[in-house]
């Protein structure tokens, strides 16, 4: 058997829209690094999964004077891998669905309520889970993709 392949990227950002921004843009360069360049599916879709799942830990995750988390790993064995990408904040509140359910379809006249509801079908999976060792959750997606042959 092969030994798995991972590698790993995390940063802090402010719990603020420019770093919502910022955290897909990082997110797609190092992906693009890996080997998933940026108008791949891969890219494109854990850039869209992260700006999501960023703009909920600002809006929904926000606790004054404390930063968001986000980490992308990319592990895999034999050509295949999966990505995963995390977005930890700092609010205690509120429950989110489990691991597999999916949201409720938002109303088509709603201003809000989509981001969910787009990572549940973009993903192959996701949930969340409270912070260990502080307060909070991570929210997480992963996506299986076919690892570039360069990489």
């Amino acid at each position: 058997m092969h030994p798995a392949h991972v590698r790993e990227f995390r940063m802090q950002f402010t719990s603020t829209p420019r770093g919502a921004r910022l955290a897909r843009h990082l997110v797609a360069q190092r992906l693009c690094e890996w080997g998933y360049p940026y108008d791949s599916p891969p890219n494109e879709t854990l850039a869209l999964i992260t700006a999501e799942l960023s703009a909920n830990a600002v809006r929904h995750g926000r606790v004054r004077g404390r930063d968001f988390r986000v980490r992308l790993i990319g592990s895999g064995v034999r050509g295949g891998e999966t990505l995963r990408v995390e977005v930890a904040d700092t609010r205690t509140e509120g429950v989110l669905p489990a691991v597999g359910e999916i949201p409720e379809a938002p109303r088509l006249d709603g201003e809000s309520g989509r981001g969910l509801y787009l990572v549940a079908q973009l993903a192959d999976r996701w949930g969340s889970v409270a912070r260990e060792g502080a307060p909070g959750k991570d929210v997480w997606a992963e996506l299986r993709v076919e690892r570039p042959s360069f990489t």
